[in-house]
């Protein structure tokens, strides 16, 4: 590989791309947020995606200065793709590095976008940006090309190297390259897209369709609990069958399942379609944080407890297992819809960032210890820390008659209820 690689955007996705990169050859690693470059250039990650060890065994340059990219030649921007409050793409963090990098940009440089992306989004919104800031002619004076990023954060078996690349590049030639630079990376090798809006498309609809069969589940949550059927038991025995899909019910957030159908959407509605199956499973997923709460506050007056003042505890705030991932949690719509009530709530998780949490939700993390004589708790988010939890535990924490509202159906059922705990699940 003869390519002199630069990532922009040192995020759950940008730093393991860097990471393996770095392992091969020189990489420069880029990030506006200085803070962040401090972090890493002390070797360490509070994305926790990767080790110390890991850190110390690369050859990257991490730097907040623009001017510093200008020593590479293939740039891979990974940077985040989130919506705003009407569910609309926010592409003002791509459009931000299109405008660093174009600024950098020498004949023959190669842009390579991992980000989410509606199709067209490379071509139609970035390009113009590149050549406004580089003042070069895209396709004549320097190339780009796509490759969706398909990073799990907190999965250690699906990692960068492992998992099948998608590639894309402006022409067949500048994907040869695309290919070659990945290749010498990624040990589970590269699939060619015919079409830099191919692999766009191959990547928003991956989560798309897991976004939909997660509706799906959560719809049939609320039918079978009025039909006094768990959920769960019905899955069990339908997942006897070799082809039925094993997806449960549950808070869908994080940047990609809960954001990335909302990409393709606000294309198809530009392009004048409205897509009746896709807007429906997103109303089902973003409703599932005001149904919870619905279910807790009438499992709580069916117990007997008062509503006004009642302390509730919410185990996890961060927007999967294992993960200290805060970006778009469902939990946080919890919090949101429970405060509505006038009930004391007692956030805990032990992976979320105090900081973050005061930030993205206006939340102060509670102690452990703090966790005491609960009317109610919702275990949102099965950290391992939770999973390890005894009857014994979650007993001394709630008062008699509580209820514990288990989201990801995470707890034995029978044994919780043979131990006189009043539990509900999803």
């Amino acid at each position: 590989m003869s390519r002199n690689i630069s990532v922009i955007g040192l995020g759950y996705v940008g730093l393991p791309v860097a990471v393996a990169f770095g392992k091969i050859s020189p990489v420069i690693g880029f990030d506006l947020n200085r803070k962040r470059i401090l972090e890493l250039q002390s070797l360490e990650d509070k994305t926790l995606e990767v080790s110390s060890e890991e850190l110390s065994s690369t050859d990257i340059k991490f730097t907040s200065d623009p001017k510093d990219l200008s020593k590479a030649d293939f740039h891979i921007i990974a940077v985040p793709t989130p919506i705003n409050d009407a569910n609309q793409p926010d592409l003002s963090p791509l459009l931000g590095a299109s405008k660093t990098i174009g600024a950098q940009l020498k004949v023959g440089d190669i842009v390579v976008y991992e980000s989410t992306v509606y199709p067209g989004a490379t071509e139609e919104d970035c390009v113009p940006i590149l050549e406004e800031s580089s003042q070069l002619k895209c396709g004549i004076d320097f190339f780009v090309g796509y490759s969706p990023e398909r990073i799990n954060p907190g999965d250690d078996d699906h990692v960068f190297t492992n998992i099948t690349k998608i590639v894309a590049g402006q022409t067949p030639e500048i994907l040869d390259i695309v290919a070659e630079v990945y290749s010498s990376a990624v040990t589970a090798g590269v699939h060619k897209a015919p079409s830099i809006k191919v692999a766009e498309a191959a990547k928003v609809i991956e989560n798309t369709q897991r976004d939909l069969n997660i509706s799906l589940m959560n719809e049939l949550s609320v039918i079978f609990e009025r039909m006094g059927i768990d959920t769960v038991d019905v899955l069990e025995a339908a997942g006897t069958k070799w082809n039925f899909l094993p997806f449960r019910p549950g808070l869908v957030g994080g940047h990609c399942i809960g954001v990335d159908p909302y990409y393709l959407t606000h294309k198809a509605q530009k392009l004048g379609y409205h897509p009746e199956v896709i807007s429906a499973g997103r109303r089902i997923n973003d409703s599932m944080p005001a149904h919870i709460v619905e279910r807790t506050i009438k499992k709580m007056i069916q117990a007997g407890s008062p509503i006004k003042r009642a302390r509730v505890g919410i185990l996890g705030l961060t927007f999967k297992e294992n993960c200290p991932d805060l970006r778009n949690s469902k939990v946080g719509n919890v919090i949101k819809e429970l405060r509505s009530y006038g009930v004391d709530i007692l956030v805990h998780d032990p992976m979320a960032d105090v900081e973050e949490a005061k930030k993205y939700y206006e939340v102060s993390l509670c102690n452990w210890n703090d966790l005491v004589d609960l009317d109610a708790i919702i275990l949102c988010v099965c950290h391992q820390e939770y999973k390890a939890l005894t009857i014994e535990n979650y007993k001394a924490m709630i008062n008699p008659g509580a209820v514990l509202m288990d989201v990801k159906s995470s707890l034995n059922a029978v044994n919780f209820r043979a131990a006189g705990i009043n539990l509900w699940r999803l």
